[in-house]
């Protein structure tokens, strides 16, 4: 049986842009026990692969959470094939508000320990008490009362280019931290409406269940997160009230939701919200810089990346064999060492 990809990066790329078969790229998340996570990550990637689906799988004890490339062809094989699992028969499933050909360019499918990493160790707590569950209208009108606190459960590089109106960003690196300051920060305010809200839903569950768990009295939470926010938003003439772009973690990295730039390049502090990875292998930092400095630095965070960058291939990869990405990759454009150009 074959059990991993057998096409690169690049040969998939070139496959992609000779056929441009159309795709359609989707999310779906469900907390339920899976008893064997590794037997159901082994038959959907069989059958996954045959129809050629891409996208990125975490699969735990504690349930699935995908987000995916499906070629339009093949998306009614690939929901029946969904709805044979009695596990997944009832997931929802967020297609998204753009699609794009090379939004993925592997299948992977990772057994984890969780599908969300969120430091909780108590056994009592369940994460399927949610709390309730709005649509797109009725979160608006939520948002409106003056007893609501809008949460984005999201990290800072993520709402930084993009968030509701009026939201508490924690200036958090990974959803874990976000739990504990939350918590700290709201412990005196139990008796208020939290409003939450993610990208597709999941890290939203999880919070909600958690903060019930913790005494909180009201807790909502906007079902299929912005990405569903956004559809419902069009498909119903409704306000829109997420300014910015809403940060995807496939190849696009955002999708625009609405006109106004509320981030700065981080080089220059110029207005501009498009993410990019430094070219520099050895750091492949995530940070915002705008299409000046991208020119004037090469894509590069730093003079010294930049060096490296610049240096034949085969040195970059004699420099950085044995090493771990050294500049802080997942510090998401917070590190010290990023070049500030003064125009």
């Amino acid at each position: 049986m074959q059990l991993h990809n057998k096409l690169s990066s690049k040969e998939r790329s070139k496959i992609l842009d000779k056929t441009k078969e159309k795709r359609i790229i989707l999310s779906f998340y469900k907390y339920v026990f899976i008893s064997n996570p590794r037997i159901i990550r082994d038959k959907l990637f069989l059958f996954w692969d045959s129809i050629n689906i891409l996208g990125r799988i975490y699969i735990a004890n504690e349930g699935i959470n995908a987000q995916l490339s499906v070629p339009k062809s093949n998306f009614k094989k690939f929901k029946l094939h969904l709805q044979k699992f009695v596990l997944f028969h009832d997931v929802k499933l967020n297609i998204a508000h753009k699609h794009e050909i090379k939004s993925f360019l592997k299948l992977k499918i990772i057994v984890k320990k969780k599908i969300v990493a969120d430091a909780i160790d108590n056994h009592d707590f369940d994460p399927s008490k949610t709390g309730k569950h709005l649509d797109a209208n009725d979160f608006n009108n939520l948002m409106n009362d003056k007893n609501t606190l809008v949460l984005d459960m999201r990290n800072h590089y993520e709402s930084e280019i993009g968030h509701f109106k009026g939201a508490i960003c924690p200036d958090v690196d990974t959803f874990r931290d976000s739990l504990k300051i939350i918590e700290k920060n709201l412990k005196y305010k139990k008796n208020k409406n939290l409003l939450m809200y993610c990208t597709g839903g999941i890290r939203c569950e999880k919070a909600s269940a958690y903060f019930k768990f913790k005494g909180f009295k009201n807790v909502f939470q906007l079902e299929g997160g912005i990405i569903n926010y956004i559809r419902q938003v069009k498909e119903d003439n409704l306000e829109n009230n997420f300014i910015g772009k809403n940060f995807v973690f496939d190849s696009r990295m955002s999708e625009n939701v609405s006109d106004e730039v509320i981030a700065e390049c981080h080089q220059c502090g110029t207005p501009f919200d498009t993410h990019t990875n430094c070219a520099n292998d050895a750091c492949h930092l995530l940070f915002i810089q705008c299409d000046s400095c991208k020119k004037i630095m090469s894509n590069c965070c730093s003079i010294s990346c930049k060096e490296i960058n610049d240096m034949p291939l085969k040195k970059q990869k004699r420099l950085r064999k044995g090493k771990k990405a050294i500049n802080g990759i997942f510090k998401k454009g917070r590190t010290n060492h990023i070049l500030k150009i003064i125009e």
